[in-house]
């Protein structure tokens, strides 16, 4: 019983020192990958064997890469690109099969995914002319080609950039720096040009704005002026009806008194020059209003004659 019980323990102390021996602890920043079946997959647990399974790290892994390739014309450029690639955590099949079953197959197939890039750049270059060559253009065509990194390499392109695209030869740099420094010389002076050209059409519509404007007022001012003139106009001729009205009625009633005066002759002595008169003659002691009346003074007149007649017609009565 006592060799049973030694061997049991002996059995336990082998598993665990095996344990211990072959399970590692999974880092957070790596893959663990295992075969089964012919394909990869990808273990989650926190615990791994450690000779069952294959660790690669997560990080991106850096590319640099200076090219010499040839534009069209046999013209030579030197590009210089930078980036990044990471494990296809949805390819790591390809990933294995282009890097190896080890730690540095992130490595081994970023050296095949610059190749590709190599023979992108080239290719690119070959089918342009060298002065239509640009980092912009290149960085594009480079980007829509390297999705397909994800099935052939089983990597994913983090970042891709161009640092320089510049001619081999120093003399073709001078001449297209000169050519792009014209080229943006004249560019700028046509966008002075048109800034002046602008500033001036802006200026005449400002001008003509203000001329009609301007106009507008001095019509505005002709119209009230003229309402003005028609408000003066009808107040003047209104004055003047209400005046000619007065005067009519004032010559009515004149013509009235007339009449009354002349139906009733007796009835001058009431009138103001004649209560005048005698105010005058008795302020006078011991005076006499004489009137004198002689056919000279009124001979001829309609007035003269007529005053006689009432006077005739007061003496008749009072007779």
């Amino acid at each position: 019983m006592e060799i049973l019980f030694g061997l049991i323990a002996v059995l336990v102390l082998m598993i665990v020192l095996l344990t211990l021996f072959e399970f590692r602890m999974r880092q957070p920043d790596a893959l663990v990958l295992y075969e089964a079946n012919g394909k990869i997959g990808l273990r989650q647990g926190l615990l791994y064997p450690r000779h069952f399974s294959l660790l690669l790290k997560r990080a991106p892994h850096p590319i640099q890469l200076n090219i010499e390739a040839v534009a069209a014309g046999n013209l030579g450029v030197l590009v210089k690109l930078v980036g990044s690639v990471a494990p296809a955590l949805d390819n790591l099949g390809a990933l294995v099969r282009i890097g190896g079953w080890n730690g540095n197959a992130v490595a081994h197939a970023a050296e095949q995914a610059c190749l590709r890039l190599e023979g992108l750049v080239k290719e690119y270059a070959q089918r342009s002319e060298i002065q239509s060559l640009s980092s912009k253009g290149l960085a594009e065509y480079l980007e829509s080609q390297s999705a397909g990194f994800k099935e052939r390499f089983g990597l994913e392109v983090i970042s891709l950039a161009v640092i320089s695209l510049d001619p081999a030869d120093s003399e073709i740099a001078e001449a297209l720096r000169q050519q792009e420094e014209a080229r943006l010389m004249e560019q700028t002076e046509k966008l002075n040009n048109q800034a002046r050209i602008a500033a001036a059409k802006s200026k005449y519509q400002a001008d003509e704005e203000i001329a009609e404007m301007e106009h507008a007022l001095e019509l505005k001012k002709a119209s009230l002026k003229k309402e003005l003139l028609e408000q003066e106009n009808a107040l003047a001729q209104k004055r003047l009806e209400d005046e000619l009205a007065r005067s009519r009625m004032r010559l009515a009633f004149e013509k009235e008194e007339l009449d009354i005066l002349k139906d009733n002759p007796e009835l001058l002595i009431l009138t103001p020059q004649a209560a005048r008169l005698a105010e005058a003659s008795q302020g006078l002691k011991n005076a006499r209003t004489i009137i004198s009346l002689s056919p000279q003074d009124f001979a001829g007149t309609e007035l003269g004659e007529f005053f006689q007649k009432m006077l005739q017609k007061a003496v008749e009565k009072k007779k």
